[in-house]
């Protein structure tokens, strides 16, 4: 870990009590003098409870003449708070305040010989060294609780106003005035991860926080930032605390490198070692940030550039997934020595009950973590400020990454897939090349095609229906018929932008959940249809969805223009069955698209536009339309700095 260097000095905490005695002429003097330095420090941070918009920050004002070239007496507990956050705060033109250096604009009115005013005080290291070692939570568990926290706090939103009560006009407890001062001042009371056990602070909770008087000053939004910050760098060290245990406590042990072949240990273990390297370099420097300052003044100008120069490891290690779960697998499987070894270690007590697949997935859940995270600082800063574009900056390579990392597992198993179904498939018409680089499966399954005409329904000889076997890419559609030794005849084909559906009415139990695909040009260059059967109505909505993908929903059209439409959040997580199927992590928020009577939504998730099929058992609608309205506007403020992305998230939510 980072530190202080031995040869500078370290800094006495602040003393809440100091300057504090009875009245008298000097404390009178000291007070004019106090005032002097509000005056000058506190107009220049734009956090400051006083500088509302509605009432401008006065111009710093210069000292008066008899206190020219004499030694103004240090300030008061407030004072230094002040200057504290007035040295953490962004220049006029935007760039990072440095610890102890005046603002430009105070520098130019101060004359020479007058004192600087007072450095920002630091985080000293030991105590920031401290803190990190005793962070009680490996990283699974902080995740965990980060996310029940973040569930509980929306239900508690969602259910503070009744939305059949409340009118969009009438204002929000939230929005409304504070009614006293008291109100006012009083910081966020935020529960993110409160455990006695656990030892893993809030900022607020820092006695160097609570010892500087900053929080009577900072206003409640800019301690919700300094929260979301704080969560990233503490989160960090929560995770390199848990890869470190991967490491000692798995990969090097002994007994396992006699039992692993150096292959299988590759495959296992892939480049996690880089991994772990990069952040700890990560933290080090997120670390120096805090002992800066210990209102800390931004990160992601840190992730930035670890994003751009040093996270490429992640998508090594993630493309290894699929092979990483196979291997294991198989090592569990084949090898009883290997089995027993891991059940030993995963009852250690280091590992906290956690399973050693919990340990080895920590990259791909760290990555995605921390572009939420970056996520939660740019909904808490300025707008238009430079802390918000460095945070679009961050976030928008952050997705980069993430999407590198979900297109590398996507690949490894999507090219086996293809390869796959390709020696599966005979065809009866024209052969078609299935395996290409740009092409994945989409769904596959069976439904039953209707067989002429309704009145061959009352022929025994004849079935009404007879069962076809469809496979679905992202391009093509190849309609089949299955043959015995698990092969299936292909009788037609078309590209997936040349498919149309209509549904049907209900008309009567045979006829349930049916549907028309078009074929606008087939195999043998011709428009062809089929009235197609589904087993279940969430069956057919979502082969319909699948084939023709831009046709209306059931809440979004995608020429509307009402923005509101039904939300939902996740509060069990879902692994995907079917490609068609959407994974989900606690806490998601998700449009709801579609919905079916026996159960089943399809849905967008708001952070990354990802759309999916889930069971509606796997979350809790948001009934709140302030909420939902809430959700959408942060969503559209994370991804502005893509202009494209933002108008088709803005046409898939207008109906």
């Amino acid at each position: 870990m980072g530190s202080l260097k031995n040869n500078e000095p370290v800094k006495e905490p602040l003393n809440v009590l100091s300057h504090k005695g009875s009245a008298s002429p000097a404390n009178s003097d000291k007070t004019t003098l106090d005032e002097l330095w509000i005056q000058r420090l506190l107009p220049s941070y734009p956090r400051y409870r006083g500088n509302r918009p509605d009432s401008p920050s006065p111009a710093p004002l210069p000292p008066p003449p008899e206190l020219l070239g004499s030694r103004l007496p240090p300030p008061a507990m407030e004072l230094l708070a002040a200057a504290l956050s007035a040295a953490c705060a962004l220049d006029q033109d935007g760039s990072a305040g440095q610890p102890g250096r005046t603002p430009p604009a105070a520098a130019e009115e101060t004359p020479a010989g007058t004192a600087e005013p007072p450095p920002a005080h630091p985080m000293t290291a030991d105590s920031w060294r401290n803190l990190i070692e005793h962070i009680g939570l490996l990283y699974q568990e902080y995740r965990d609780k980060s996310t029940r926290e973040e569930i509980e706090t929306r239900r508690l939103q969602d259910s503070q106003t009744n939305p059949e009560e409340t009118s969009p006009s009438e204002e929000t407890p939230s929005e409304a005035e504070p009614t006293s001062t008291t109100e006012n001042k009083a910081p966020p009371q935020i529960s993110l991860l409160r455990n006695s056990n656990s030892r893993f602070n809030l900022w607020q909770d820092l006695p160097e926080i609570r010892n500087s008087g900053v929080l009577s000053i900072l206003q409640p939004d800019e301690i919700k930032l300094q929260e979301a910050m704080f969560e990233l760098v503490t989160s960090e060290a929560s995770y390199y605390k848990s890869l470190n245990l991967l490491v000692s406590h798995f990969m090097e042990n002994e007994r396992l490198k006699k039992i692993l072949h150096p292959s299988e240990a590759h495959i296992l273990f892939s480049n996690v070692l880089d991994v772990m390297a990069v952040s700890e370099r990560f933290l080090l420097d997120l670390e120096q940030r805090v002992e800066e300052n210990i209102v800390i003044s931004d990160v992601c100008d840190i992730v930035y550039q670890h994003t751009v120069n040093h996270f490429s490891v992640y998508i090594t290690y993630v493309s290894n997934q699929t092979y990483q779960e196979r291997a294991y697998k198989q090592l569990l499987q084949d090898k009883p020595a290997f089995r027993e070894v891991i059940s030993q270690l995963e009852l250690d007590p280091k590992c906290k009950g956690l399973s050693f697949s919990s340990f080895l997935i920590l990259p791909f859940q760290r990555i995605t973590r921390l572009k939420l995270l970056v996520q939660n600082i740019l909904k808490k800063v300025e707008e238009k400020s430079d802390r918000e574009s460095t945070a679009l900056d961050a976030h928008k390579e952050l997705e980069t990454v993430v999407k590198a990392c979900n297109e590398g597992v996507r690949k490894m198993s999507r090219t086996e897939q293809m390869i796959s179904i390709q020696k599966k498939l005979e065809f009866k018409i024209k052969s078609v090349p299935i395996i290409s680089h740009s092409r994945w499966l989409l769904k596959q399954g069976e439904l039953q095609q209707m067989n002429g005409p309704k009145t061959s329904r009352t022929l025994r000889t004849k079935k009404l229906f007879r069962e076809i076997y469809l496979f679905l890419f992202n391009d093509l559609l190849v309609i089949c018929r299955q043959i015995p030794g698990d092969k299936y005849q292909v009788f037609d084909s078309a590209p997936r932008g040349l498919l149309r559906v209509e549904e049907l009415e209900d008309q009567g139990q045979s006829l349930a959940n049916v549907f028309i695909l078009r074929l606008l040009e087939n195999a043998d260059d011709r428009e062809a249809s089929y009235m197609l059967k589904a087993s279940s109505q969430s069956e057919m909505k979502r082969w319909m969805i699948s084939l023709a993908p831009n046709r209306r929903t059931k809440f979004v059209s995608f020429t509307s223009r009402l923005v509101d439409c039904p939300q939902i959040q996740c509060v069990h997580p879902y692994v995907a069955q079917q490609p068609d199927e959407l994974s989900l992590e606690l806490a998601d928020v998700l449009n709801i698209l579609d919905k079916t009577d026996d159960g089943w939504i399809f849905g967008e998730r708001l952070h990354d536009q990802e759309r999916g099929w889930f069971p509606s058992s796997m979350g809790e609608e948001i009934l709140n339309p302030k909420i939902r309205a809430q959700n959408l506007k942060e969503c559209f403020r994370v991804h502005k700095s893509d202009d494209s992305q933002r108008r088709k998230l803005g046409s898939r939510n207008r109906q």
